[in-house]
Protein backbone atom coordinates (compact mmCIF):
# COMPACT_ATOMS: atom_id res chain seq x y z
CA UNK A 1 0.00 0.00 0.00
CA UNK A 2 1.16 3.03 -0.56
CA UNK A 3 1.44 6.08 1.51
CA UNK A 4 0.32 9.76 0.63
CA UNK A 5 3.22 12.14 0.93
CA UNK A 6 2.73 15.85 1.26
CA UNK A 7 6.20 16.45 0.62
CA UNK A 8 6.64 13.69 -2.23
CA UNK A 9 3.56 15.57 -4.03
CA UNK A 10 4.74 19.15 -3.67
CA UNK A 11 7.85 18.04 -4.99
CA UNK A 12 6.50 16.33 -8.03
CA UNK A 13 4.07 19.60 -8.63
CA UNK A 14 7.18 21.34 -8.69
CA UNK A 15 9.16 18.68 -10.90
CA UNK A 16 5.71 19.11 -13.21
CA UNK A 17 5.72 22.76 -13.55
CA UNK A 18 9.17 23.32 -14.35
CA UNK A 19 9.23 20.50 -17.42
CA UNK A 20 6.11 22.21 -18.52
CA UNK A 21 7.54 25.34 -18.67
CA UNK A 22 11.09 24.26 -20.56
CA UNK A 23 8.60 22.21 -23.14
CA UNK A 24 6.59 24.96 -24.09
CA UNK A 25 9.06 26.73 -26.16
CA UNK A 26 9.45 23.66 -28.07
CA UNK A 27 5.84 23.60 -28.37
CA UNK A 28 5.36 27.22 -29.18
CA UNK A 29 8.29 26.42 -31.85
CA UNK A 30 6.97 22.66 -33.87
CA UNK A 31 3.45 24.48 -33.62
CA UNK A 32 4.25 27.47 -35.45
CA UNK A 33 6.07 25.59 -38.10
CA UNK A 34 2.54 23.77 -38.78
CA UNK A 35 0.50 26.96 -39.14
CA UNK A 36 -0.06 29.56 -42.05
CA UNK A 37 1.66 33.35 -41.28
CA UNK A 38 -2.02 34.18 -40.64
CA UNK A 39 -2.79 31.58 -38.36
CA UNK A 40 0.55 32.56 -36.33
CA UNK A 41 -0.26 36.06 -36.44
CA UNK A 42 -3.89 35.42 -35.04
CA UNK A 43 -2.78 32.48 -32.49
CA UNK A 44 -5.65 30.28 -33.68
CA UNK A 45 -5.77 27.11 -35.54
CA UNK A 46 -4.47 25.11 -32.49
CA UNK A 47 -1.84 22.91 -32.18
CA UNK A 48 -1.22 21.79 -36.49
CA UNK A 49 -3.47 24.79 -37.34
CA UNK A 50 -6.04 24.21 -40.22
CA UNK A 51 -3.95 23.30 -42.67
CA UNK A 52 -6.12 24.86 -45.30
CA UNK A 53 -3.94 25.50 -48.40
CA UNK A 54 -2.63 29.26 -48.45
CA UNK A 55 -0.64 30.85 -51.44
CA UNK A 56 3.38 31.37 -51.43
CA UNK A 57 3.26 34.95 -52.01
CA UNK A 58 7.15 34.64 -53.18
CA UNK A 59 6.09 32.20 -55.74
CA UNK A 60 3.87 34.43 -57.00
CA UNK A 61 6.22 37.17 -57.59
CA UNK A 62 8.61 35.20 -59.04
CA UNK A 63 6.44 33.89 -61.88
CA UNK A 64 4.62 37.04 -62.51
CA UNK A 65 3.49 36.73 -66.37
CA UNK A 66 5.65 39.76 -67.90
CA UNK A 67 4.67 40.96 -71.95
CA UNK A 68 6.34 37.93 -73.21
CA UNK A 69 4.63 35.36 -71.45
CA UNK A 70 1.34 36.96 -72.07
CA UNK A 71 2.33 37.35 -75.91
CA UNK A 72 3.23 33.26 -75.84
CA UNK A 73 -0.05 32.84 -74.24
CA UNK A 74 -2.24 34.58 -76.53
CA UNK A 75 -2.94 31.53 -78.63
CA UNK A 76 -4.26 30.11 -75.74
CA UNK A 77 -6.86 32.46 -74.67
CA UNK A 78 -7.98 33.49 -78.78
CA UNK A 79 -10.26 36.62 -78.20
CA UNK A 80 -8.77 37.32 -75.25
CA UNK A 81 -7.30 41.25 -74.31
CA UNK A 82 -4.01 41.20 -72.19
CA UNK A 83 -5.22 42.01 -69.19
CA UNK A 84 -7.47 39.00 -69.54
CA UNK A 85 -5.05 36.76 -70.78
CA UNK A 86 -2.85 38.38 -67.58
CA UNK A 87 -5.27 38.02 -65.09
CA UNK A 88 -5.84 33.81 -65.99
CA UNK A 89 -2.21 33.49 -65.93
CA UNK A 90 -2.25 34.79 -62.12
CA UNK A 91 -5.11 32.16 -61.75
CA UNK A 92 -2.85 29.60 -63.06
CA UNK A 93 -0.16 30.68 -61.24
CA UNK A 94 -1.66 31.03 -57.79
CA UNK A 95 -3.54 27.82 -58.15
CA UNK A 96 -0.06 26.63 -58.79
CA UNK A 97 1.92 28.02 -55.70
CA UNK A 98 -0.97 26.61 -53.37
CA UNK A 99 0.37 24.85 -50.20
CA UNK A 100 -0.36 23.25 -47.06
CA UNK A 101 0.85 25.36 -44.54
CA UNK A 102 3.23 22.48 -43.10
CA UNK A 103 4.85 21.83 -46.85
CA UNK A 104 5.08 25.29 -47.34
CA UNK A 105 7.28 26.41 -44.16
CA UNK A 106 9.49 23.17 -44.40
CA UNK A 107 10.08 23.34 -48.03
CA UNK A 108 11.06 27.10 -47.33
CA UNK A 109 13.81 26.45 -45.00
CA UNK A 110 15.34 24.02 -47.26
CA UNK A 111 14.71 26.39 -50.73
CA UNK A 112 15.01 30.15 -49.19
CA UNK A 113 18.70 29.12 -47.71
CA UNK A 114 20.94 26.63 -48.30
CA UNK A 115 20.17 24.93 -44.73
CA UNK A 116 22.09 21.78 -45.82
CA UNK A 117 24.70 23.01 -46.24
CA UNK A 118 25.13 25.26 -42.80
CA UNK A 119 24.11 21.84 -41.00
CA UNK A 120 26.96 20.69 -42.41
CA UNK A 121 29.41 23.57 -41.08
CA UNK A 122 27.61 22.87 -37.92
CA UNK A 123 28.57 19.22 -37.58
CA UNK A 124 32.16 20.51 -39.21
CA UNK A 125 32.67 23.12 -36.13
CA UNK A 126 31.39 21.46 -33.33
CA UNK A 127 32.94 17.57 -34.37
CA UNK A 128 36.61 19.54 -35.00
CA UNK A 129 36.39 21.67 -31.55
CA UNK A 130 35.18 18.19 -29.28
CA UNK A 131 38.00 16.07 -30.64
CA UNK A 132 40.25 18.66 -30.30
CA UNK A 133 39.18 20.04 -26.35
CA UNK A 134 39.70 15.60 -25.90
CA UNK A 135 43.18 15.88 -27.22
CA UNK A 136 43.72 18.78 -24.42
CA UNK A 137 41.58 17.64 -21.76
CA UNK A 138 42.75 14.29 -20.62
CA UNK A 139 46.27 14.71 -20.65
CA UNK A 140 45.68 17.90 -18.84
CA UNK A 141 43.00 16.10 -16.59
CA UNK A 142 45.59 13.04 -16.16
CA UNK A 143 48.40 15.10 -14.79
CA UNK A 144 45.88 16.73 -12.04
CA UNK A 145 44.01 13.87 -11.26
CA UNK A 146 46.95 11.29 -11.15
CA UNK A 147 50.77 12.77 -11.22
CA UNK A 148 52.33 14.49 -8.14
CA UNK A 149 54.47 17.53 -9.22
CA UNK A 150 55.10 20.82 -7.19
CA UNK A 151 52.42 23.12 -8.31
CA UNK A 152 49.59 20.82 -9.22
CA UNK A 153 47.21 22.69 -6.87
CA UNK A 154 47.60 26.25 -8.25
CA UNK A 155 47.66 24.78 -11.31
CA UNK A 156 43.88 23.52 -10.97
CA UNK A 157 43.04 26.54 -8.90
CA UNK A 158 43.76 28.22 -12.02
CA UNK A 159 41.42 26.01 -13.83
CA UNK A 160 38.69 26.43 -11.82
CA UNK A 161 39.14 30.41 -11.93
CA UNK A 162 39.02 30.07 -15.41
CA UNK A 163 35.51 28.50 -15.25
CA UNK A 164 34.41 32.16 -13.77
CA UNK A 165 35.67 34.37 -16.69
CA UNK A 166 32.39 34.37 -19.95
CA UNK A 167 33.38 34.16 -22.94
CA UNK A 168 31.87 37.77 -23.36
CA UNK A 169 34.68 39.12 -21.92
CA UNK A 170 37.81 38.04 -24.05
CA UNK A 171 35.80 37.85 -27.29
CA UNK A 172 36.73 41.41 -28.08
CA UNK A 173 40.85 40.34 -27.70
CA UNK A 174 39.96 36.63 -29.30
CA UNK A 175 38.26 38.83 -32.87
CA UNK A 176 41.40 41.52 -32.72
CA UNK A 177 43.72 38.26 -32.86
CA UNK A 178 42.18 36.10 -35.32
CA UNK A 179 41.53 39.65 -37.75
CA UNK A 180 45.46 40.82 -37.33
CA UNK A 181 46.41 36.88 -38.34
CA UNK A 182 43.58 36.73 -40.72
CA UNK A 183 42.04 34.36 -39.77
CA UNK A 184 38.47 35.68 -39.97
CA UNK A 185 35.86 34.21 -42.46
CA UNK A 186 37.45 30.58 -41.87
CA UNK A 187 36.67 27.92 -40.01
CA UNK A 188 39.56 28.43 -37.90
CA UNK A 189 37.94 31.38 -36.73
CA UNK A 190 35.27 29.21 -35.32
CA UNK A 191 36.58 26.54 -34.27
CA UNK A 192 40.52 27.41 -32.77
CA UNK A 193 39.04 29.77 -29.58
CA UNK A 194 37.39 26.54 -28.15
CA UNK A 195 39.93 24.08 -28.30
CA UNK A 196 40.82 23.47 -24.83
CA UNK A 197 38.04 23.64 -22.65
CA UNK A 198 38.59 24.60 -19.05
CA UNK A 199 35.52 22.38 -18.49
CA UNK A 200 36.32 19.53 -19.71
CA UNK A 201 39.39 19.70 -18.12
CA UNK A 202 37.57 20.19 -14.70
CA UNK A 203 35.39 17.40 -15.37
CA UNK A 204 37.56 14.73 -16.81
CA UNK A 205 40.05 15.31 -13.75
CA UNK A 206 37.46 14.82 -11.59
CA UNK A 207 35.93 11.29 -13.31
CA UNK A 208 39.85 10.56 -13.49
CA UNK A 209 40.06 10.61 -9.37
CA UNK A 210 37.23 7.96 -8.87
CA UNK A 211 39.96 5.49 -10.91
CA UNK A 212 41.95 3.46 -8.64
CA UNK A 213 45.49 4.11 -8.60
CA UNK A 214 45.93 0.15 -8.63
CA UNK A 215 44.94 0.51 -12.22
CA UNK A 216 47.54 2.45 -13.20
CA UNK A 217 50.20 1.15 -11.71
CA UNK A 218 49.38 -2.11 -13.14
CA UNK A 219 50.10 -0.69 -16.41
CA UNK A 220 53.29 0.89 -15.51
CA UNK A 221 54.55 -2.52 -14.55
CA UNK A 222 53.19 -3.42 -17.72
CA UNK A 223 56.09 -1.01 -19.54
CA UNK A 224 53.51 1.53 -20.59
CA UNK A 225 54.86 5.42 -20.99
CA UNK A 226 51.88 7.81 -19.42
CA UNK A 227 50.64 8.88 -22.81
CA UNK A 228 49.94 4.89 -23.28
CA UNK A 229 48.37 4.68 -20.11
CA UNK A 230 46.38 7.94 -21.43
CA UNK A 231 44.61 6.61 -24.07
CA UNK A 232 45.13 3.02 -23.27
CA UNK A 233 44.18 2.44 -20.03
CA UNK A 234 42.15 5.79 -18.89
CA UNK A 235 40.20 6.48 -22.09
CA UNK A 236 38.41 3.24 -22.03
CA UNK A 237 37.15 3.76 -18.59
CA UNK A 238 36.35 7.59 -19.15
CA UNK A 239 33.78 6.81 -21.84
CA UNK A 240 30.23 8.12 -19.72
CA UNK A 241 32.58 11.23 -18.77
CA UNK A 242 33.42 11.79 -22.30
CA UNK A 243 29.44 11.44 -23.91
CA UNK A 244 28.59 13.77 -20.92
CA UNK A 245 30.84 16.31 -22.17
CA UNK A 246 30.16 15.84 -25.39
CA UNK A 247 26.14 16.49 -24.72
CA UNK A 248 27.76 19.62 -23.10
CA UNK A 249 30.28 20.67 -25.80
CA UNK A 250 28.20 19.90 -28.61
CA UNK A 251 24.89 21.44 -27.61
CA UNK A 252 26.96 24.51 -26.67
CA UNK A 253 29.01 25.13 -30.17
CA UNK A 254 25.61 24.17 -32.47
CA UNK A 255 23.70 26.37 -30.93
CA UNK A 256 26.25 29.02 -30.25
CA UNK A 257 25.48 32.41 -32.60
CA UNK A 258 26.89 34.83 -30.81
CA UNK A 259 30.71 34.05 -31.44
CA UNK A 260 29.90 32.59 -35.50
CA UNK A 261 27.97 36.18 -35.97
CA UNK A 262 31.26 38.05 -35.07
CA UNK A 263 33.73 36.23 -36.91
CA UNK A 264 31.94 35.19 -39.76
CA UNK A 265 30.96 38.19 -41.63
CA UNK A 266 30.55 38.29 -45.13
CA UNK A 267 30.77 33.99 -46.25
CA UNK A 268 27.28 33.01 -46.18
CA UNK A 269 29.29 29.25 -47.14
CA UNK A 270 30.32 29.47 -43.53
CA UNK A 271 27.28 29.87 -42.04
CA UNK A 272 26.62 28.03 -38.96
CA UNK A 273 22.51 26.72 -38.23
CA UNK A 274 21.71 29.45 -35.82
CA UNK A 275 23.09 31.85 -38.67
CA UNK A 276 21.01 29.95 -40.79
CA UNK A 277 17.78 31.72 -38.65
CA UNK A 278 18.63 35.28 -40.43
CA UNK A 279 17.96 34.40 -43.54
CA UNK A 280 14.28 34.22 -42.58
CA UNK A 281 14.30 37.70 -40.71
CA UNK A 282 12.71 40.19 -43.08
CA UNK A 283 12.77 43.72 -43.00
CA UNK A 284 9.87 45.57 -44.62
CA UNK A 285 7.85 42.23 -45.62
CA UNK A 286 7.96 41.21 -41.75
CA UNK A 287 10.11 37.89 -40.65
CA UNK A 288 9.11 34.70 -42.30
CA UNK A 289 8.03 32.80 -38.93
CA UNK A 290 6.65 29.52 -40.06
CA UNK A 291 9.66 28.49 -41.97
CA UNK A 292 12.07 30.36 -39.14
CA UNK A 293 10.21 28.09 -36.21
CA UNK A 294 10.48 24.68 -39.40
CA UNK A 295 14.17 25.86 -39.38
CA UNK A 296 14.70 25.81 -35.59
CA UNK A 297 12.97 22.60 -35.45
CA UNK A 298 15.58 20.90 -37.95
CA UNK A 299 18.38 22.15 -36.10
CA UNK A 300 17.39 21.23 -33.05
CA UNK A 301 16.05 17.30 -33.74
CA UNK A 302 19.64 16.15 -34.21
CA UNK A 303 20.38 16.91 -30.59
CA UNK A 304 17.32 16.05 -28.83
CA UNK A 305 17.58 12.21 -31.10
CA UNK A 306 21.25 12.50 -30.30
CA UNK A 307 21.02 13.49 -26.27
CA UNK A 308 18.24 10.22 -26.66
CA UNK A 309 20.36 7.78 -27.59
CA UNK A 310 22.85 8.64 -25.16
CA UNK A 311 20.86 9.55 -22.14
CA UNK A 312 21.94 6.98 -20.32
CA UNK A 313 25.36 6.97 -19.85
CA UNK A 314 25.10 10.61 -19.89
CA UNK A 315 23.37 10.62 -16.60
CA UNK A 316 25.71 7.74 -15.64
CA UNK A 317 29.16 10.38 -16.71
CA UNK A 318 27.38 12.44 -14.48
CA UNK A 319 26.85 10.80 -11.59
CA UNK A 320 30.43 9.23 -11.41
CA UNK A 321 31.73 12.47 -11.96
CA UNK A 322 33.05 13.90 -8.74
CA UNK A 323 32.76 10.15 -6.66
CA UNK A 324 35.93 8.92 -5.05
Amino acid sequence: MTRFSAAETWKHAVLIVGALIVILPFYVMLSYSLKSPGEIERNEGGFFGSQAMMIDERCVKRGEPDRAAIAAAAERFPGSTDSEIQAALMAELRAACSRRPAVFNYTMAFSEAPLLRYLLNGVIVTASIFFIQVLVALPCAYALAKLRWRGREVVFSMVLFCLLIPVHAIALPLYIMLAKVGLTNTYAALVIPWTISVFGIFLMRQFFLTVPDDLIDAARMDGMNEFAIIWRVMLPTAVPALLAFAIFSVVAHWNDYFWPRIVVTGNRDLFTPPLGLREFKGDADGSFFGPMMATATIIVTPLIVAFLIAQRRFIEGITLTGMK
